[in-house]
């Protein structure tokens, strides 16, 4: 043929041009090459009897070579069971949920399925589009931190066989399976530990209310300062956005006028680095404990006091229940409730600045 240039082209008959996005290799592909019959590929695939080792050997280095890799869509059509399970997070950037997330998998891995997951961004839209995605994908179970307070979205799913756990807040609305830390518990035992070492005026900066984990933790320090006998000054609490510039402001508040804060609990860990850098700052000590632990708490100076969640049992119980659900071996939803610990490093120790 001939181009615009008035040049002959002649095409390359001996080297066809290669399909960038070639097709898959088949089981057929295989039986060819290994010079077998498709069903003795496909009890080589599956590890059924009744295939010589010689045979077996052929048909596998026909695999390697092609590259073959089972389809499982027709064995999902008969078996009603995709080996997968969704996980929806809050933020897959937040340091909390990474060894969560790890312990789902770790779980997941050793009953043979596979993790698919994303962060809802703390947007109840989001984690509903998330969710039914995953459904619409036929994923055997699900592993949710919930950001929404009404799940009736899910009632068809879980009426058609879905398991379902929660993590860390309860569903809304619809009974399930949910595995929580002690959230009041631990920020009334943080609280309680800043009134012992001396401290009266305590500030709390906290998440949006609506989340379930944050009113737990302003509870619980109401708690704690009602059973000293403190009452409570509004400027002394803060509940919003976990953005720094937001959290830096409401601390600084707390910390200026006549009658400062002279301790501060904060509500997770994304709100302790924030304070800590204002605390940096700050002309007198301040005494500050904080909900989560974090990276490098224990390096600074002095060490940040924590109340410590186990972020990997949440995720590993949840995932338990998860197959337990699978297997049959779960009846009624149930709240578990894990423990929390206080870690005494140093900040939470200092007595009110005189």
């Amino acid at each position: 043929m001939d181009d615009r240039t008035g040049l002959r082209i002649v095409p390359d008959t001996a080297h066809p041009p290669v399909n960038r996005y070639g097709n898959r290799p088949t089981m057929k592909d295989v039986a060819a090459r290994a010079g077998v019959g498709l069903k003795t590929v496909s009890r080589v695939v599956n590890g059924e009897p009744g295939v010589t080792p010689d045979t077996e050997r052929r048909v596998q280095e026909a695999i390697d070579a092609l590259g073959f890799r089972r389809n499982d869509s027709a064995r999902v059509l008969r078996k009603g069971r995709t080996a997968s399970i969704g996980l929806v997070l809050e933020d897959l950037a937040d340091p909390f949920y990474g060894p969560l997330s790890r312990a789902v998998e770790e779980v997941a891995r050793s009953h043979g399925a596979l993790l698919i997951n994303g962060s809802s961004a703390e947007d109840p839209d989001r984690e509903q589009e998330l969710v039914l995605a995953l459904c619409a994908r036929r994923v055997d179970g699900l592993v949710v931190i919930p950001a929404g307070d009404d799940h009736r979205y899910l009632e068809p799913e879980l009426r058609a066989g879905v398991a379902t756990v929660f993590v860390d807040r309860p569903a809304g609305r619809i009974d399930a399976d949910v595995v929580l830390s002690d959230s009041f518990g631990g920020a009334r035992d943080g609280v309680a530990h800043l009134i012992a070492h001396g401290h009266r005026r305590v500030g709390f900066i906290g998440d949006m209310p609506r989340i379930h984990t944050a009113a737990e933790r302003l509870r619980g320090y109401r708690a704690a300062m009602e059973e000293a006998g403190i009452p409570v000054e509004d400027p002394w609490m803060s509940l919003g956005v976990t953005d720094p510039e937001r959290v830096r402001r409401a601390a600084e508040e707390m910390l200026s006028g006549p009658e400062p804060v002279t301790a501060i609990f904060a509500g997770n860990n994304r709100v302790t680095v924030t304070v800590v850098r204002v605390l940096a700052r700050h002309s007198r000590p301040v005494a500050l404990v904080g909900f989560d632990d974090f990276e490098l708490a224990d390096l600074l100076r002095p060490g940040v006091t924590v109340v410590a969640q186990d972020a990997a049992a949440l995720g590993r119980t949840a995932a338990d229940r998860l197959f337990r659900q699978l297997d049959g071996t779960l009846l009624a939803p149930e709240r578990v409730q894990l423990p929390t610990r206080l870690i005494t490093r140093g900040s939470g120790e200092l007595p009110p600045a005189v």
